[in-house]
């Protein structure tokens, strides 16, 4: 589902912010996109976040901006200075040139003196990090919890429709044998015309064609599956793929009684069913 949190922590040193946003998805994919100077703490914002988030496609960016100069120092490459002064000299000896180079000059030519960037205190920026990153994990679990309550009302709704849709299945399923029954009568009567009527033939039929129809199995699994996904939604907790497995089951009995079904009111029933389950399907990938 989705989500949003955001946090930053400013000191005289630095400014730290962490931004997370989610869209849907059936998996825990993450994506971070941070300074180059902060890769090596890849891992482990990977696995802190695994304390948050199970399921969906969620965004971290996170800014830092350093207000200090300290880890900043000049290097003196003595090394090259040496080898321009010694060519500078070599020059001079083979064309006979006065040598003029001085020290501001020779400060001038390429690597004689670098800018280095001084380590950062890994330990003390994880510290600052860390507490920027669960300030901004809790707001983004919390706006994803708002949504969910929203969704688990949903749900439940439309499970408690298809619930409905169960009893309608389960009243009308032995009206229809009854009405085979009378239908197969009237046209054996009309057949045979004042002979006897071979009642246990009659009876055998009706059995057979009430075996064929018969969808209490299914109605009674769709029905324990509608009513563990609504026990489910209620403890919470991460439980988007058992649900997903759940409502493949209930898809399953749905089609079952779809082929099975030997009238229109029943057929329609079953189609719609099939619908609202597919709804809760979709909105079951929004779950954690």
């Amino acid at each position: 589902m989705t989500g949003f949190g955001r946090s930053e922590s400013v000191t005289k040193e630095r400014k730290i912010v962490v931004e997370m946003k989610s869209v849907n998805h059936r998996y825990c994919d993450l994506n971070i996109r941070m300074p180059k100077k902060m890769n090596f703490f890849e891992t482990a914002i990977r696995s802190y976040l695994k304390n948050y988030i199970g399921r969906g496609k969620v965004d971290i960016f996170i800014t830092y901006e350093d207000y200090t100069e300290s880890n900043v120092c000049v290097k003196y490459n003595q090394e090259i200075a040496a080898e321009y002064v010694k060519y500078m000299n070599a020059m001079s000896e083979q064309f006979g040139l006065r040598n003029d180079l001085s020290t501001g000059a020779l400060a001038r030519f390429p690597e004689v003196f670098l800018l280095e960037e001084q380590p950062e205190d890994e330990d003390s920026l994880w510290k600052e990090l860390e507490s920027v990153l669960d300030d901004a994990a809790k707001k983004f679990v919390e706006s994803r919890t708002k949504e969910g309550e929203v969704l688990k009302k949903d749900l439940i709704e439309k499970l408690e429709g298809m619930l409905e849709m169960v009893d309608l299945i389960e009243n009308t399923s032995p009206s229809l044998v009854d009405a085979y029954r009378e239908k197969l009568e009237d046209k054996v009567k009309e057949l045979l015309e004042g002979v006897a009527v071979d009642v246990n033939r009659i009876a055998t039929e009706v059995v057979i064609y009430a075996d064929k129809i018969c969808v209490d199995e299914e109605t009674v699994r769709l029905r324990s599956h509608i009513e563990n996904t609504k026990s489910i939604l209620e403890e919470g907790g991460n439980v988007g793929r058992k649900l997903d497995f759940i409502a493949q089951e209930m898809n399953r009995e749905a089609n079952t009684i779809l082929s099975k079904a030997n009238s229109l009111e029943i057929s329609n029933v079953a189609i719609d069913l099939k619908t609202e389950i597919e709804k809760v399907r979709e909105q079951i990938q929004n779950i954690e």
